[in-house]
């Protein structure tokens, strides 16, 4: 689960005791990760309709952790509320919300990585390389979501670390609020032989380390240019 997913804890979890056990915190948890799996694979079409009551019967669950699951899968950018209609699965990007992603992207990311390279506490700079690390050992987007969850996690917790290393709360909160990577891993996966993600990276980490700001903007510049090549290859001719 992505590091900026807000758990939703149990009242009792301040007490002790047996009592003091959570008890909602996993079940929302799981509740949130099926419909986002849903989501992710389209087994939930975008665009569809996102029925509380049919989730929780699919489910097996009650009503409520749905509601909290769709909270949280609207704060992600997965599904919309609208009034008098409930909840819908957000749109897919079309080629050019892609472009206007990514030109947004490349005007945050690597200002984020030249200041990290001059800011970043020690702290900060083990828990890039750990990350980096992390995403090494686990497959990289191919399949339904599931089998690539943990990597696409690690992917956006590596870019906000390294916004929350430029010491600027809200150039780490635009980052945080553009939910990269559910948009471009929900488009479609590509198989994980030809995903050099962690190539790029190690380039952006190395540049970091060695307290080079012109070397990490450039490494994320480049990063994030491939990645928008990759991303944009997926629509062939369509839309130009």
């Amino acid at each position: 689960m992505p590091a900026h997913d807000p758990p939703v804890l149990d009242d009792r979890a301040g007490t002790s005791g047996p009592a003091a056990a959570p008890v909602r915190q996993p079940l929302s948890d799981s509740v949130y990760e099926d419909i986002k799996a849903m989501i992710m694979d389209h087994e939930i079409a975008p665009g569809a309709r996102v029925g509380i009551e049919a989730l929780s019967r699919r489910l097996d669950v009650s009503p409520t952790p749905v509601r909290e699951a769709l909270a949280r899968l609207e704060s992600d950018g997965l599904v919309v509320k609208r009034s008098l209609s409930g909840y819908r699965a957000t749109e897919l990007l079309t080629r050019q919300g892609v472009e206007e992603l990514f030109e947004m992207r490349l005007l945050l990311e690597p200002r984020a990585a030249a200041l990290a390279a001059l800011r970043a506490d020690e702290s900060q700079l083990d828990a890039i390389e750990a990350i980096q690390e992390a995403m090494e050992a686990h497959p990289g987007p191919a399949g339904p979501y599931a089998s690539y969850r943990d990597f696409a996690a690690l992917d956006q917790r590596f870019h906000d670390a390294v916004a929350a290393a430029a010491d600027r709360p809200l150039l780490l909160d635009a980052v945080e609020r553009l939910h990269a990577h559910l948009h471009i891993f929900r488009l479609s996966s590509l198989p994980a032989e030809d995903d050099p993600t962690l190539a790029e990276h190690e380039r952006v980490v190395r540049a970091i380390l060695r307290r080079s700001p012109e070397r990490a903007a450039e490494a994320m510049a480049d990063h994030l240019h491939r990645s928008l090549e990759r991303q944009l290859s997926r629509f062939g001719s369509e839309e130009k």
